[in-house]
């Protein structure tokens, strides 16, 4: 166990107090859920992907994903697209918003956004990927990053080519995701390329892509020497993790999940940031439901519940669900 694993992390002007990320995840990191986050010691948290196109338009429920509190910065937002000129000049338009760091997308494999040629589509155009990262460095003043994947299939492994190109571009950091667009999230994520990117740039490097955790990031940084661990799926049900992962750099004791009962408080003032945040009720515990399963996964009578989970509709349905259940 090395306690220098965990250092802080310097990104252009911003620095982290350690280098534990939350990863943008689409309609996961939304404020309540990055809040939860950082209460937990995550040392950058990463909103959800904003279009930049849906920028330009003034698309009204895309300036809700803007919305970000003093308390859980730094943050990072992140935009997608593939037109340099929009995201350049949305990412100007956007600057006095009080985020720390500006992401560029090259990493989603959603059907829709490569269909548009954005998110991992651009793993496929290194060209176009380094004039959108080259307008944007030069377009605002904050630092900006860039998170790719391995490559776009096992026939097009150009992570590598990509890190360079966004070196030389001006950008502060880049994450990679050991898996190609092909692969989505299944399969074991390749550390190697995240190694291989380490060892061809100065600029910070951040591995994404199975840390579970303390031990997931000891051999990641073991076998890659990157210089930041973003953890995704990892936090689903479990924004713990930072607190466990850093519980034990500090004291060597490796912890997991806190008692049921801390669960479910959790969950349910989670559920009630939900629907503050949404200002409806209905449409709040909607969009929790996904997180109350990630939640219960593994307990008792989980499987049951997630089926229960799906017909709750207010706070007190849920309440009622949990007490019901777990306890």
């Amino acid at each position: 166990m090395d306690k220098s694993t965990l250092q802080g992390l310097q990104i252009g002007k911003v620095r982290l107090e350690n280098n534990l990320v939350l990863a943008p995840m689409a309609g996961v990191t939304d404020l309540p859920f990055r809040t939860l986050c950082k209460e937990q010691g995550a040392g950058l948290i990463c909103m959800e992907m904003v279009s930049a196109k849906a920028l330009q338009y003034n698309n009204k429920n895309t300036y809700q994903l803007l919305e970000i509190e003093e308390n859980e910065r730094p943050v990072s937002l992140q935009l997608f697209g593939s037109d340099p000129d929009c995201i350049s000049e949305m990412a100007k338009r956007i600057e006095d918003r009080p985020f720390d760091i500006l992401d560029i997308n090259m990493g989603c494999p959603v059907p829709k956004v490569v269909n548009n040629g954005d998110g991992s589509a651009l793993m496929k155009n290194p060209k176009l990927a380094g004039q959108i990262m080259r307008k944007t460095v030069k377009a605002i003043q904050k630092p900006v990053t860039v998170k790719i994947r391995k490559g776009f299939d096992d026939a097009h492994v150009n992570a590598v080519e990509m890190a360079k190109i966004a070196e030389d571009a001006g950008v502060a950091a880049i994450a990679v995701h050991g898996r190609t667009r092909e692969q989505y999230y299944s399969g074991k994520a390749d550390w190697d390329i995240i190694a291989q990117v380490k060892d061809a740039v100065s600029i910070p490097v951040i591995g994404n892509g199975d840390l579970l955790d303390a031990k997931d990031v000891i051999a990641m940084k073991e076998q890659t020497g990157c210089d930041g661990f973003m953890i995704g799926r990892g936090a689903q049900g479990n924004p713990w993790i930072f607190h466990q992962i850093l519980h034990y750099f500090e004291t060597g004791e490796m912890i997991g999940k806190p008692p049921i009962d801390v669960v479910v408080a959790t969950m349910l003032r989670h559920a009630k940031m939900q629907i503050a945040f949404k200002g409806d009720e209905l449409y709040g515990i909607r969009e929790f439901r996904k997180h109350a399963a990630w939640y219960t996964s593994g307990y008792h009578n989980s499987a049951r519940l997630r089926g229960m989970i799906n017909e709750v509709n207010t706070y007190q349905d849920l309440e009622d669900l949990m007490e019901r259940v777990l306890r």
